[in-house]
């Protein structure tokens, strides 16, 4: 299409799409037992996986060696340039490079070759040529081979930069699982983010302890329970036994239910009124899974009790609201 007679720009787009993603699926009858070699080598590696390329491919191994770092395998981007003029210090041994080059012959890369050979350094090359000189060199070579780019001029990277980040991607997913890498662990890697606080909170540290917790006895008088439910804020008392364990909860609920039935709120007791099976939660217990369970009971309050029934404190859909759990 002419530049004075472009193609619509959703059709364009249609296209770039199909062609990335085609791409994609292109690399599914490349892999090989290469692939699983590689996965090996960077799993057993006692050092860092050092994530280079110039470039686009730079970019692209930029994203590869934080999504390395994220989930389990210590990784970093060393800008091929920079290496040969003394960033190559920070590779020792015990490091694995991964390299990417779609066409294999970038000299920056090729110059680190002489070096990572008398390191010892293992190198992975991911490359849309096989006999291209990285992939000759490579200790293991991964093959990123795509039809076209989805450059109009079929000139720019796109394409294949797409495919070398799903296959960087796709390293990365492995060797989670290969380390037997959890959402715990993705989490305390991420503690600033939402994530992190959602799989690293427990119900014990946003819970409502000491006074905080509204608490009557049996005994006690609708008129007192009401008093505990307006002072403390929550929408419910525990109803707590003289030893400390739970024997119910009385809710904003519970008193509109027995107002036809009560005539006088100094005289009725708790006890009678109350919910006797309330819904509860242990405090080690995570924080996301509160509000799981307050969502399914379509509640916003739990009491939190401990193996002996011991009341422990409270939580309000709130609580985890301003934790920034929900």
């Amino acid at each position: 299409m002419s530049p004075s007679n472009p193609r619509p720009v959703l059709e364009v787009a249609e296209t770039v799409l199909r062609t990335e993603a085609n791409a994609i699926l292109g690399l599914i009858p490349q892999l090989d037992a290469a692939f699983a070699e590689a996965v090996s080598l960077l799993r057993d590696a006692t050092g860092r996986v050092v994530c280079t390329g110039m470039g686009k491919s730079g970019l692209v191994m930029q994203k590869v060696a934080a999504t390395l770092a994220s989930t389990g395998t210590p990784a970093f981007f060393l800008h091929p340039a920079e290496a040969t003029h003394g960033d190559l210090g920070m590779v020792v041994r015990g490091d694995v490079v991964l390299a990417a080059s779609y066409s294999g012959t970038t000299g920056e890369l090729l110059q680190l070759v002489e070096t990572l050979k008398r390191l010892a350094i293992p190198l992975v090359a991911m490359t849309g040529h096989r006999e291209s000189p990285l992939a000759r060199h490579a200790d293991v070579h991964l093959p990123v081979a795509i039809d076209k780019e989805a450059c109009p001029l079929n000139l720019a990277p796109t394409a294949s930069t797409t495919a070398t980040l799903a296959l960087g991607d796709a390293l990365a997913m492995a060797l989670l699982e290969a380390r037997g890498f959890t959402a715990e662990d993705f989490a305390r890697s991420h503690p600033g983010g939402s994530l992190g606080r959602k799989l690293l909170t427990h119900v014990r540290d946003v819970m409502r302890t000491g006074s905080a917790v509204p608490i009557v006895t049996p005994e006690a008088t609708l008129a007192q329970a009401l008093f505990e439910i307006t002072g403390k804020g929550m929408g419910m008392t525990a109803v707590v036994n003289a030893d400390g364990t739970l024997a119910g909860m009385f809710t904003d609920g519970d008193l509109r239910r027995c107002l036809p039935k009560v005539t006088d709120f100094n005289a009725a007791p708790v006890a009678d009124f109350m919910t006797r099976t309330p819904v509860t939660i242990a405090p080690s217990e995570m924080a996301v899974e509160a509000v799981s369970l307050l969502e399914t009971q379509r509640k916003t309050q739990l009491l939190v009790v401990d193996v002996n029934g011991q009341l422990v404190g409270a939580l309000h859909m709130h609580d985890l609201l301003r934790a920034k759990v929900v």
